[in-house]
């Protein structure tokens, strides 16, 4: 079973691959979700456009050596990016929050819900800010980005075990640290 997007995504590269002026299609097709990954992590609006960047300069460059293992191209991006995002901020550690893409305008349950809903949900975020750097990447990609085990391992260079270890480990930490938060009654 053929899935077209896959299939004209693997043309789109093929044409890339072979003339770097094709790349502008892939650019066009992954920007957004590379640009959103990468502020999620970095939180400055201008050195997530310079890390974005980066990775799809990277990316042009490599190109002529990259090789199609069945797995979504862009899988392939956010290891880029995972990267990029390391060795720019190797001495830095960011300690703000991820914000909750949720939107308020959607027809719902009351405001004081969803900010008390909102809160919890930056609460949890900020929790995961302060796990080690590979949970945190893991929980990332698996709940922010919605990736599948067998792409986060691509992304993260590791194997789908490896990176339902790091989401199993992260979810338990998460779950200690919120329980620590917790007051008593």
């Amino acid at each position: 079973m053929n899935d077209p997007s896959r299939d004209e995504e693997r043309e789109l590269v093929e044409r890339a691959k072979r003339d770097p002026r094709q790349f502008g299609a892939l650019y066009d097709r992954h920007f957004q979700q590379i640009y959103r990954f990468v502020y999620s992590r970095v939180r400055e609006q201008t050195a997530a456009e310079d890390v974005t960047s980066e990775v799809f300069i990277k990316a042009l460059k490599a190109m002529p050596r990259y090789q199609d293992t069945g797995r979504p191209f862009a899988a392939w991006l956010y290891q880029i990016s995972v990267n990029a995002i390391a060795d720019r901020y190797r001495s830095q550690r960011t300690a703000q929050p991820l914000d909750d893409f949720h939107d308020l305008s959607v027809a719902g349950p009351p405001l004081e819900e969803l900010a008390a809903h909102r809160d919890e949900i930056r609460r949890i975020w900020a929790l995961v800010e302060d796990l080690p750097a590979q949970q945190r990447n893991a929980l990332v990609l698996k709940f922010q980005e919605d990736m599948k085990i067998e792409d986060i391992a691509v992304a993260m260079n590791k194997s789908p075990g490896a990176v339902k270890l790091l989401i199993h480990r992260g979810v338990t930490r998460l779950r200690e640290m919120a329980e620590a938060l917790r007051p008593v009654e």
